[in-house]
């Protein structure tokens, strides 16, 4: 059964803590948090004070997906803010590994992300100090997008790198999941799934959660 994420960008900002306390209550596993900058994708959304807030408000896992220009120079407080996981993009830094390095150092898990036209090739010498690799199913910046077929081949390409050198990261999948593309995934290798729009757009988030879960079950 693959772990569910639920994104609070779709959530009610009015009233997030009840949207966090549905999701939390109905089995998700973890709390993607989408921090958007306005520069590296065309939005803007959360900073460090949300996860700051968030964090005594709920025991999920908070999930930073970070995708902003020069990550390195927030990481460290993202961890401080209460972030259990922070990921960053590929594309967002000249100095990935020193980032992922930064992330560890600061004690939560480092996530490497990758967009829909970025190459495994380029996180191949990233994937050993990883605890979790994201793969972008859509092309990042906005919630409510159509999944992309083609990145199922991608999951499927790093499902098999991961067992060929016995790596232990989970792989995230983010971008168009509903119950039907989350079976996709799952088949391929994703262990865990970021929902957005599909769990908080429903007039029962709930049971949005449970019917992921029976998908891949």
């Amino acid at each position: 059964m693959i772990k569910i994420a639920p994104s609070i960008l779709s959530a009610d900002f009015v009233n997030l803590q009840r949207d966090v306390s549905i999701v939390e209550q109905a089995g998700a596993d973890y709390l993607h948090i989408d921090v958007m900058d306005g520069q590296f994708v065309p939005n803007l959304s959360f900073g460090m004070s949300t996860v700051a807030a968030l964090r005594p408000l709920t025991s999920l896992t908070l999930d930073c997906h970070l995708m902003i220009v020069e990550p390195e120079r927030f990481v460290t407080q993202f961890a401080q803010a209460g972030a259990d996981l922070i990921g960053v993009h590929v594309e967002s830094t000249r100095h990935i590994y020193h980032v992922l390095q930064l992330i560890k150092a600061a004690g939560v898990k480092a996530e490497v992300v990758v967009n829909p036209g970025t190459p495994l090739s380029m996180i191949t010498e990233l994937l050993p100090i990883v605890d979790q690799v994201l793969i972008m199913t859509v092309n990042p910046g906005f919630g409510g997008q159509h999944f992309l077929a083609p990145m199922v081949k991608k999951i499927q390409a790093l499902h098999q790198l991961k067992q060929q050198n016995g790596y232990t990261f989970d792989i995230e999948v983010d971008g168009g999941i509903n119950d039907t593309t989350v079976k996709a995934c799952y088949a391929a290798g994703a262990t865990v799934a970021v929902a957005g729009s599909f769990v908080y757009a429903s007039a029962d988030p709930s049971q949005r959660i449970q019917d992921l879960k029976v998908a891949t079950n």
